[in-house]
């Protein structure tokens, strides 16, 4: 019972303080007096249930003041708005309160809190309730209410343990979103959520679980690639029937007998059978794969789903924080919430607390202006503060913002010398960006007095801190006279991030994409070299280049010719461009903790697992960035030259030849090898797409009909990329059809040669037309 009043206390104190703020623009909005007069009913009920008479008392009460208010009897004005929040306030932390103990100095202030409202609503609440109230006033032991007893800051009622979460069967994305019962905004119109079951579920428990269904999933991936090479065995049985019947033919006139007839047959009937069994199995394993992935899915889907929480859960307590804090300056201000609907990880949003409270006093005390000048500049009496949460390219945006006076950059620049943070020259060459990182440092602060509220330069610097432990990132841009916008980009859950795949030294890991400015093939020309450490520019400022194995281990591996590919990582405003061998793709990574024994592993966050159950290594970029600052400290960073390229200048020329078929791959590398040419291969569009994007090439050779990507598609794609539609390539076909060769060369193809015509000196004076002769 106890448990459940907590949570009727909870949703209600939502309820009445969204629709009270609400109230105080718009006093006679019928739907929200219906709310609160409705919220009070039930918080008075349920306290009457489990025996809390004070809490009964003071729900009455204010039942009783917003009936008065519905029969406009009396109006609710902001300093009546403010009694009646602090009941709600006071309600939340009696309904948090233990029930077996008893609390005197809880009974004592609301027994207060019942004078307060009969002497501020008067004649017009019910004869039972200001008899009551008359009675608390008579008693000397009771102390008195303040006149106004929320005008500094409320604060947010107690988080929940971890063993007393609700635990809500609900899925996660856009059907998710769909069937999540509406939260209650500010001022809004929509009902409170319903009622559902809760678990208790230990938080280790529940984190085991989400780490099993994650690697489920992980699991459930491995056979797909293996159905690929299965589904390459099909054209093989056929180009093998095909070479048979080849063979049988041109045997027909000198080995015409029974015998060899009867074998041909028993060989060609051995495979018809071999490919049917092959058929029938395969499609049995491809419906076993989409099966098991679909529930491996679902699975991880639903236990995710346990750990997300509407947005709106975790700042309940900000609309009337801006509020209070608003009155008390002087000054109006209203939050607006956005996207309170907008699921995140119940551990992500406790972290949220402290750094959005930080942000949001700042935008009232910094940005909102006194009502006086804000007339003065056309603006409106009350100032908004937005608090706007949505997903985003796989990751939580959160953003806050105000209409207030922005952030004068010539003040902040004279702080920063001032503070001998920079010299005058330097800073004055600083674009609007980077002075405004100096708003993060420790005890960097832009106002003249310490105040209760501000002044000691904690504050943005502690939520960088806590936006930075959750694996995150934070940027601000400021406008004068429009006023100053926060962006924070969070991963959606700690359980699972979204990575960028790199190889360093032969070997994979993956970088947090909240922390990757950009990731660039960076041709070697562009490098420069200044202090003996290569940089390269990026925009308006120079980036510093240092080779992740310097940091992570191994042996730099060869790259491409001319072209290296670069990560550029940001820590506390400091970016650098880490060198990698190539890139392996964006994926989304089950963080895995590594075990304590191991302690701290430098550069490193925790591991992870690929799509094909391969272990691979989660990077720290914080860390990252610190190694580096180090090494440069000490002088002791080695200059990155170019890594070796896999060819040299005057190696020879380089051509990819795609293929299902291993016969026809096999002998076209046979080929093109003998002539001196160097060549790759790739077993399929999709596979020779991503071999073509990670090495430099000279031409490509490529068939028509293969599974998952198409030689037509991939031709296409080749010539749609800015990078590679200069590549010449040659389609080798078995069709000899003047419409797949029309549509071969509209695609872009620079040569058709059918399979059934050509020879090796077909071949290979098509491949001399085309790049010309192999260098030696």
């Amino acid at each position: 019972m106890a448990e459940l009043f907590r949570l009727e206390a909870e949703s209600q104190t939502q309820a009445l303080a969204g629709s009270l703020l609400a109230l105080e623009r718009e006093p006679r909005a019928s739907h929200d007096l219906e709310v609160c007069m409705r919220a009070a009913h039930s918080l008075k009920g349920a306290a009457r249930l489990v025996g809390m008479q004070p809490a009964v008392d003071v729900a009455h009460a204010m039942e009783d003041c917003f009936v008065a208010a519905q029969r406009q009897l009396i109006t609710l004005d902001a300093d009546r708005i403010d009694v009646l929040l602090h009941g709600v306030e006071l309600l939340s932390r009696m309904a948090s309160a233990p029930l077996d103990a008893p609390n005197e100095a809880l009974d004592a202030e609301a027994a207060s809190l019942v004078a307060a409202l009969g002497d501020r609503f008067g004649s017009a609440i019910p004869a039972s309730a200001a008899a009551t109230a008359s009675a608390v006033r008579r008693d000397p032991d009771i102390p008195s209410l303040p006149a106004v007893p929320a005008m500094e800051p409320a604060s947010p009622v107690p988080p929940r343990s971890a063993e007393s979460m609700p635990v809500s069967p609900k899925p996660v994305g856009a059907e998710a979103h769909a069937k999540a019962p509406p939260m209650l905004q500010p001022g809004g119109k929509e009902a409170a959520p319903e009622r559902q079951r809760v678990v208790r579920v230990t938080a280790e428990n529940f984190n085991r679980l989400l780490g099993l269904a994650g690697e489920s999933l992980v699991e459930s991936r491995w056979l797909k690639p293996y159905l690929g090479t299965l589904h390459r065995l099909r054209p093989l049985h056929d180009a093998l029937a095909a070479r048979i019947e080849t063979l049988r033919n041109s045997t027909a006139a000198t080995a015409s007998t029974a015998p060899v007839e009867a074998l041909y047959a028993d060989i060609l009937s051995a495979l018809a059978e071999c490919r049917s069994v092959l058929a029938s199995r395969f499609e049995a394993l491809e419906a076993f794969d989409n099966r098991s992935t679909n529930l491996a899915t679902r699975l991880y889907n639903e236990v995710l789903a346990c750990r997300m929480r509407p947005f709106a859960d975790g700042v309940t307590a900000f609309p009337q924080m801006v509020r209070n804090l608003a009155r008390s300056l002087g000054k109006e201000a209203r939050l607006e919430l956005v996207g309170s609907r907008t699921q995140v990880d119940r551990d992500v949003l406790e972290a949220l607390e402290a750094p959005l409270g930080h942000l949001l006093r700042n935008a009232v005390d910094h940005g909102i202006e006194p009502p006086a000048e804000r007339l003065e500049a056309g603006k409106s009496r009350e100032g908004v503060v937005r608090l706007e949460a949505a997903h985003n390219a796989g990751m939580l945006q959160i953003l806050v913002s105000d209409d207030g006076n922005g952030v004068n950059l010539d003040q902040l620049r004279a702080a920063v010398i001032a503070r001998n943070l920079a010299p005058a020259a330097v800073a004055a060459a600083m674009t609007d960006a980077e002075l405004l990182e100096f708003l993060f440092l420790p005890g960097f602060s832009m106002k003249p007095e310490v105040t209760e509220i501000s002044g000691r330069g904690v504050g943005l610097d502690a939520v960088r801190n806590m936006v930075l432990q959750i694996r995150g990132s934070i940027r601000v841009t400021s406008q004068q006279g429009c006023g100053t916008h926060f962006e924070l980009r969070l991963p959606l859950t700690l359980s699972v991030i979204r990575t960028l795949q790199a190889l360093v030294g032969a070997e994979a890991y993956a970088f947090p994409l909240a922390r990757i400015v950009r990731a660039l093939r960076l041709p070697q020309a562009e490098i420069i070299s200044i202090e003996g450490r290569p940089h390269f520019r990026d925009g308006g400022r120079l980036v510093g280049l240092i080779d992740a194995t310097q940091l992570l281990g191994g042996q730099p591996s060869p790259s491409e010719q001319g072209v290296i590919s670069v990560i550029m990582v940001e820590d506390s405003g400091t970016v650098h461009g880490l060198i990698v061998e190539r890139f392996l793709g964006e994926r989304e990574t089950v963080v895995q903790p590594l075990d304590r024994r191991f302690g701290k592993i430098a550069n490193i966050m925790a591991g992870g697992l690929m799509e094909d159950g391969s272990p691979v290594l989660i990077v720290d970029i914080a860390d990252i960035v610190q190694s580096v600052e180090r090494l440069v400290a000490k002088g002791t960073l080695a200059a990155a030259p170019p890594r070796p390229s896999a060819i040299a200048d005057n190696a020879h020329k380089r051509v990819l030849v795609v293929d299902d078929s291993l016969t026809v791959r096999e002998l076209e590398r046979k080929l093109l090898d003998q002539a001196g040419y160097q060549v790759e291969t790739a077993v399929d569009g999709m596979e020779g797409w991503n071999v073509l994007r990670s090495g430099r090439f000279d031409m490509v050779i490529t068939d028509v009909d293969m599974p998952r990507l198409g030689g037509i598609e991939l031709v296409r794609m080749i010539k749609q990329d800015p990078h590679l539609q200069s590549l010449p390539v040659m389609i080798v076909s078995y069709k000899d059809d003047e419409t797949d060769r029309r549509r071969g060369l509209e695609a872009g193809a620079d040569y058709y040669l059918p399979k059934a015509s050509f020879h090796d000196e077909t071949l290979l004076r098509a491949v001399v037309d085309l790049i010309g002769e192999p260098l030696s």
